[in-house]
């Protein structure tokens, strides 16, 4: 079964077709800069080969027929026409409390995911753009959604409620959701695969981190906790988000400085975090060179990035009553070797050793912990299409 999965952005699609039964990405990819001059498409071939396309991109449905174009074609293409996609795969952010797990896509399910726009004004919008894409250009093609926020919906009430008038909540749905539940389910599962435990007895502790990032407490699993909450500013400190933040900050700078609220919205969510910090990037790249050359700032703002990570493991290591297995995913965690090592050096009262040879290695399956450690460290690639591709296919087949 040949499956396409979609990741609509508000000025990009991310694309990847995979082929279920051989288990391999057939062509993958991304249109950039949806709307605006420079829009271009890149396509990685199944034999790695990467092409960068041209061309002016308007709106999400051209972007898609570009894809399909693109996959489908002579020169680039992996499959021979649009006949041989069996069925697409959607990332939606949010779905609210009304979808715990993924769903083949109806046009109730279409009505519930327009109602959480008003939670998700930036990202179920450009989803249901790349839904409604694939409905005129592939109409007899089943289409399946998978929801960001559906892994958290196992919390239970004391974790996910906050201590505002509970009538706000029931009539706003004002409650903390979590976000990269994909991400989340799929690095916990592979990880007990990995080690040869059942997942379904295992406490995990999986922690996402990279310019965006989340940390999130599994148990037998289930997710119990995690660090987002009503919207993906919560938690963390980020590459541009400040994650927690005292609520009289927000409406004390928004007095001062006379600002909106969606001015404050842009302040917390795209100039804070480590960018904010630093005063230099978001990318840790950029922040290690920085700190190499003595910048104080940016080491401070890694400093501060590092400690919130260490801070929430504590924290889920208290709400597990102990823990099995710290899983670190997202493109920090599978690459910033000395970031992994700190936040782990950080945790030794829970018995955490890591082996820092096994640790230098970058962007593989690896378990870093020695055999002395209680807890298993293990560094998991997190493969969203992946699972998203998986999901679908169970879905359709049944």
């Amino acid at each position: 079964m040949k499956i396409l999965v979609l990741n609509c952005g508000s000025s990009s699609v991310k694309y990847k077709l995979l082929d279920m039964t051989s288990k391999e990405v057939l062509g993958s990819g991304g249109v950039e800069k949806i709307g605006m001059k420079g829009s271009f498409l890149k396509h990685t071939k199944q034999n790695g080969e990467k092409v960068i396309l041209e061309g002016e991109v308007l709106e999400h449905q051209l972007a898609i027929e570009y894809i399909l174009g693109v996959l489908t074609s002579e020169k680039h293409g992996c499959i021979k026409n649009m006949e041989e996609i069996d069925a697409v795969g959607h990332r939606v952010v949010h779905g609210g409390e009304k979808f715990n797990s993924s769903v083949v896509i109806t046009d109730e399910v279409i009505r519930n995911i327009e109602a959480c726009i008003e939670i998700a004004p930036l990202h179920n919008p450009p989803n249901l753009a790349g839904i409604f894409a694939i409905s005129d250009l592939l109409p007899q093609v089943p289409q399946v959604a998978v929801f960001d926020t559906a892994f958290h919906q196992t919390m239970p009430e004391h974790a996910y409620m906050y201590g505002i008038p509970y009538s706000l909540y029931k009539k706003y749905g004002i409650r903390r959701y979590g976000f990269h539940g994909t991400s989340h389910r799929y690095v916990s599962r592979r990880a007990c695969e990995f080690l040869g435990l059942d997942y379904n007895k295992t406490k995990i502790i999986t922690a996402h981190i990279g310019n965006g990032g989340s940390i999130t407490a599994i148990e037998n699993g289930k997710s119990v906790d995690t660090s987002m909450g009503f919207t993906p500013v919560e938690g963390l400190m980020m590459g541009t988000r400040s994650g927690d933040v005292d609520l009289g900050v927000v409406t004390y700078l928004m007095e001062k400085e006379m600002i909106s609220t969606s001015a404050a919205t842009t302040l917390f969510n795209k100039h804070s975090g480590v960018l904010g910090v630093s005063g230099i990037s978001s990318d840790m790249r950029d922040i290690e060179k920085a700190i190499s050359e003595g910048n104080q700032r940016a080491k401070l703002a890694l400093g501060m990035y590092e400690y919130r990570i260490k801070k929430y493991i504590g924290s889920y290591a208290a709400v597990l009553n102990g823990f099995d297995v710290l899983v670190f995913t997202g493109g920090v965690g599978e690459n910033q070797t000395i970031t992994r090592e700190r936040i782990c050096n950080g945790l030794s009262y829970l018995g955490i050793e890591i082996d820092p040879e096994i640790n230098r290695i970058r962007g593989e399956e690896l378990l870093i912990s020695t055999s002395n450690s209680r807890v298993k460290v293990v560094v998991i690639p997190t493969d969203e299409e992946y699972l998203i591709a998986s999901d679908t296919m169970e879905l359709v087949s049944n």
